[in-house]
This record gives structure tokens, C-alpha cells and sequence, in this order.
């Protein structure tokens, strides 16, 4: 497996349509939020984070993929360099939010895994989708790929919970721990099903 030889310079000018390709998605996003909030006088995303992967997570990931190192090969294998993560209130706003954006004529879906429906096996549930999203050269355009992890505030707290404890160096038994987990995602599903009854029985009595 070949090692990265790019110099620092490389990196920023492989890295830089990647962040065009997620300021462009981001704009789109807050433009979507704050449409719905004119229209319905509601809107259904709390929060937006965006990362770019350094150089180093890059170089790591594709360690762990036993692939080499090099920026190409970057290009060719990963689709999460650029990420975005859309914070919703409630499950229904998710599956509007994941509609709309898909419904996006100039970009491409090139995959969608639905971990709400079908969660993984230690309780974690988002929506992920990766668009492709063109950028434009002087020569034409490219489509680049953008990870989004859209997910309820709850399912957020969940993840974040989870990631402390297990990556962070907390000394529980594995075994428990998943039990726990389990048991804390099921809790959070049920009360924010159960909250967004009552807010929508509420607002048809009015």
C-alpha cells in the first residue's frame, strides 16, 4: 500500500471543490428551512453542521480500507470527505427534509441508506443520502460528492452519547453497553414519537 507523497499545497487545492460542492448544498439547506418557515410559519431543521475531512482522517480512513494513501485514490473510494449533518426536530421532518433535497434537479443522489427504518444493530438511526453536486471549471463541470446525515435532535443525543462513551476510553463492559444503548434508543424514540402527537394534537384543536 503506497503511502501520500502530496505536499500540503496538494491537499488544500484537492480539497477545495469538495468545499465548494458543500457550500453550495448548505446554502441551498438554510434556503429550504427558511422557506418553509415563510410558507408554514414552522421550519423543520434546528441545527446544520458541516465538516471537511484533514488530510490525516482521509489518509486513515483509507488505512482502514487497506487502500493507498494518495489523493487519487481518495477520489476514487470515499463519497464522506465533505459532510453535512441536518439536525431536525422530529422523525416526520427528516423524511420532508431527505424529499426535498433529493428533489434537487441539478444533483445527482448517488446513494441513500435509511438507518430510521432499518436501524444498525446498536440503536443508531439517521437517514444517510451522498449527492452529487456540480462544480464548475472553466473546462466544464464535475460532480463531487457530499455525505448528509439528517437525524432528529434526539437521535443526535443518542450518537453523541454513544460516541463518548465507547471512543472516548470509558471503561464499560461491551455487553452492557449495548444493552444500555438499546434500551436509551428505544426510550428517545418512544418520547419523541410521543411528544410530536401531543404538539400536532394540540395545534389541530386550536
Amino acid at each position: 500500500m503506497e503511502e501520500m507523497q502530496q505536499t500540503e499545497e496538494d491537499y488544500f487545492k484537492f480539497i477545495k471543490p469538495y468545499e465548494e460542492a458543500m457550500e453550495n448544498l448548505l446554502v441551498r439547506i438554510k434556503s429550504l428551512n427558511e422557506d418553509y418557515r415563510l410558507k408554514y410559519k414552522n421550519y423543520p431543521i434546528h441545527n446544520i453542521q458541516s465538516r471537511i475531512k484533514t488530510e490525516k482522517s482521509i489518509e486513515e480512513k483509507l488505512k482502514r480500507e487497506n487502500r493507498d494513501t494518495s489523493l487519487v485514490c481518495a477520489k476514487n473510494y470515499l463519497t464522506d470527505i465533505a459532510g453535512i449533518r441536518i439536525i431536525c426536530y422530529f422523525e416526520e421532518d427528516v423524511y420532508r427534509v431527505t424529499k426535498q433535497i433529493k428533489k434537487y434537479s441539478d444533483m445527482i443522489c448517488i446513494k441513500e441508506k435509511d438507518y430510521i427504518l432499518e436501524p444498525k444493530k446498536n440503536g443508531y438511526r439517521s437517514f444517510h443520502l451522498v449527492m452529487g453536486v456540480p462544480v464548475y471549471h472553466t473546462d466544464g463541470k464535475e460532480y463531487y460528492p457530499v455525505e448528509i446525515q439528517i437525524r432528529t435532535l434526539t437521535m443526535d443525543l443518542w450518537a453523541s452519547m454513544e460516541h463518548r462513551i465507547i471512543y472516548k476510553g470509558e471503561q464499560i463492559q461491551e455487553e452492557h453497553s449495548k444493552e444500555i444503548f438499546l434500551e436509551f434508543a428505544e426510550t428517545l424514540r418512544k418520547s419523541e414519537s410521543e411528544l410530536y402527537r401531543l404538539i400536532n394534537h394540540e395545534g389541530q384543536d386550536r
